[in-house]
């Protein structure tokens, strides 16, 4: 299996190669110090908490503001996974019920990368690689860091941490998840040219897939490059 540099951050377009050149964006003109917590009350305590915040901030023509009421969806940070083989240039997606999608117009059943949620005590690769095999039955050979982001930072304080996993497809499919959790996953894995069309199609409608599918669009030559050398010396180490 092709290996590629462990944790690394987003990886090799030519704004990424040039020399980081500072700006006045590079560090922020406002913090967490520029906000003033006034209340903070919980309005739902379930799986996730709803709370009501009212405070006040910084201005950027100076002064502070009035004393505003916002409500946040407190969540815990999650974890994503794009699985690809790159010796078959196959990727893995999983498809499932979405109880946020229940309204929506096509269906609400999604199709998405393997992810979820970080528990205490587990570092976001353990996660990567244990909701790899939950969800996908598949064990992950190398992991790269994508990016780390807020999905929704108006309203949500959630995080999520996006990798590429390098996988390899043989005898993956079927349905899999844990009953605890009611989970009911369909493991699809395609060529990279059929996922690719189905996000040109929108069937691929949310963040994590896009994402993660226009990071491999762009990578995946390399990561070809390198599974091939591997392939090919561990050919020759056998002779």
């Amino acid at each position: 299996m092709a290996s590629s540099p462990k944790n690394a951050e987003f990886g090799n377009s030519p704004s990424q190669k040039a020399p980081f050149r500072s700006t006045s964006l590079s560090v922020p003109q406002l913090k967490r110090g520029d906000v003033e917590l006034l209340k903070r009350e919980a309005l739902h305590q379930g799986f996730f908490r709803l709370e009501g915040l009212e405070l006040r901030h910084r201005l950027f023509e100076g002064g502070w503001s009035e004393p505003i009421r916002r409500e946040v969806h407190s969540r815990f940070d999650a974890v994503g996974v794009l699985l690809y083989d790159p010796a078959r240039d196959l990727v893995v997606l999983i498809e499932q019920f979405r109880a946020g999608a229940i309204d929506d117009a096509v269906s609400p059943w999604k199709l998405e990368l393997v992810a979820g949620l970080v528990e205490d005590g587990e570092s976001l690769e353990g996660v990567a690689r244990r909701e790899a095999w939950e969800e996908a039955g598949c064990k992950v050979a190398e992991l790269t860091k994508l990016h780390t982001y807020y999905p929704s930072p108006g309203a949500c304080n959630e995080q999520v941490t996006l990798f590429c996993g390098l996988v390899d497809c043989q005898g993956l499919g079927g349905i899999h998840g844990l009953d605890e959790e009611h989970e009911d996953i369909r493991v699809h894995v395609m060529p990279f040219a059929n996922a690719w069309e189905l996000l040109t199609q929108g069937r691929l409608d949310n963040a994590m897939c896009l994402i993660g599918l226009h990071w491999l669009n762009s990578q995946r030559a390399s990561l070809r490059a390198v599974s091939q050398q591997a392939m090919t010396q561990s050919e020759t180490n056998e002779e």
